[in-house]
């Protein structure tokens, strides 16, 4: 298959090179300058899209969504599929889609879960949305560059799943954090902690699969001073965007809205910018109900 890549970054090169690397055609664009093993590289979005059957954008936010989709729209041969795996606001999804319908193209949004590690080794989950039929002609590059590709709905569907995901997941942290700093003060050992709670009604993908405490459990970025796996600054994104699409739908998400003004204080005001959003765990040692 011939494959068009806009986005090709810590996440976008891994993933377009093992397309590459099972015997598709893949030609990319970057606005910096990179190299990517088994990639073409073009002169522009709209060069990588010509002739693609498929074009798969993974692009920072929905404003440069919907700038690259205005390239790459008019670019493409009808009938072929534009598959966004950027996690960006619903919005910009069901109107890039509604731009592709109109020039007889297939959309998909399909943002992704695994971080770089899930890049690279080629085990993301992707939360799709779109038809059926769109679906059905990207499903065989999921299978390639993940492990799991889950239908979620009509267009916008993927990144609402993706925005929900994520919002547990900050939530779940803060709540692990805060309950292992609390442990150190009441002088519970750490591992015991882990122990108790892992086997218990407590237990999550935060603490079981992720944990934030150092030499506890499974490897994590906590145990590589937590270099970051998946940047605060990221959630806080994330976050951002769960509270948005909730104000769009008069949702009522107020830890939602908690986890959200604690990454911004986390990665605005107290140095979080550049680490792993586990690392929370030492901010909430290190801070007491008084600092409030």
């Amino acid at each position: 298959m011939n494959i068009g890549f806009i986005g090709l970054g810590n996440m976008g090169g891994p993933m377009a090179s093992n397309l590459a690397r099972a015997g598709h055609t893949v030609t990319g664009f970057d606005s910096a300058d990179v190299a990517v093993e088994g990639v073409t590289m073009a002169a522009s979005a709209k060069a990588a899209a010509e002739g693609a059957e498929v074009v798969i954008t993974m692009l920072p936010n929905g404003d440069i969504l919907r700038s690259v989709a205005a390239e790459l729209v008019p670019a493409m041969a009808k009938g072929a599929t534009l598959v966004d795996c950027s996690t960006v606001d619903v919005n910009s999804a069901r109107s890039v889609a509604q731009d592709c319908t109109e020039a007889g193209l297939q959309w998909v949004d399909a943002p992704v879960s695994g971080g770089i590690g899930g890049a690279a080794g080629g085990t993301l989950t992707f939360m799709a949305g779109g038809s059926t039929a769109a679906f059905a002609a990207a499903e065989p590059l999921f299978d390639i560059m993940g492990q799991k590709a889950v239908h979620c709905g009509d267009a916008g569907a993927g990144q609402a799943a993706k925005i929900c995901n994520n919002m547990i997941l900050g939530i779940t942290m803060i709540g692990t954090c805060e309950a292992f700093a609390l442990a150190d003060k009441l002088g519970l050992d750490r591992q015991k902690m882990f122990d108790v709670v892992s086997t218990s009604s407590g237990y999550s993908w935060s603490m079981n699969a992720y944990c934030p405490a150092p030499g506890v459990g499974p490897q994590s970025p906590a145990d590589n001073d937590y270099t970051p796996g998946f940047a605060s600054e990221l959630m806080l994104k994330d976050l951002r965007l769960s509270q948005q699409a909730a104000d769009s739908v008069d949702a009522d998400t107020p830890m939602g809205a908690l986890a959200q003004a604690l990454y911004a204080l986390f990665v605005e005001e107290e140095g979080g910018a550049g680490k792993d959003f586990s690392a929370m765990l030492p901010r909430f040692v290190n801070s007491s109900r008084h600092d409030r």
